[in-house]
């Protein structure tokens, strides 16, 4: 499974407003210049992330986007979701054999793990601990 940029670039939204939480909105064109993208995909990203209910809108000159919810209760998986559609490696069917099928719902159900798993405040907290590079850890690329 690929994540576009669609899916890459709202997360970066979301780590950015989770990173502010508290502190008053964040304007698109802000979170563009910091993280060098484009202040117009931003604004096309925005939307269906507000009508799913995560982000606020704040108007005015001193405007921007707030979360809706405190980091620590959106995960990484709603966010995906809502800019992606459904989890999913592959497209099949039924009619698929049943150890090939079986190895899809696998791959899909710990793939849908992982992002639910893992809240914007687990991805704005994570700190690479050097020393721990074993079993448990996870390196996060945006």
């Amino acid at each position: 499974m690929k994540i576009s940029t669609k899916g890459r670039y709202g997360l970066t939204i979301m780590m950015e407003l989770a990173a502010k939480y508290g502190d008053g909105p964040l304007s698109l064109k802000s979170i563009a210049e910091k993280n060098n993208l484009s202040e117009h995909y931003l604004e096309q990203l925005i939307a269906p992330l507000r009508n799913a209910g995560y982000v606020k809108s704040i108007r005015g000159a001193y405007g921007g986007y707030v979360l809706s919810k405190s980091p620590g209760d959106i995960t990484t998986g709603d966010v995906i979701r809502t800019l992606e559609g459904p989890i999913s490696p592959v497209d099949f069917t039924e009619e698929d054999d049943p150890a090939k099928r079986n190895l899809w719902l696998r791959i899909r159900d710990n793939i849908a793990n992982v992002l639910d798993s893992t809240t914007l405040s687990d991805m704005i907290n994570y700190e690479q601990d050097d020393n721990n590079s074993g079993e448990g850890s996870y390196m996060f690329y945006i």
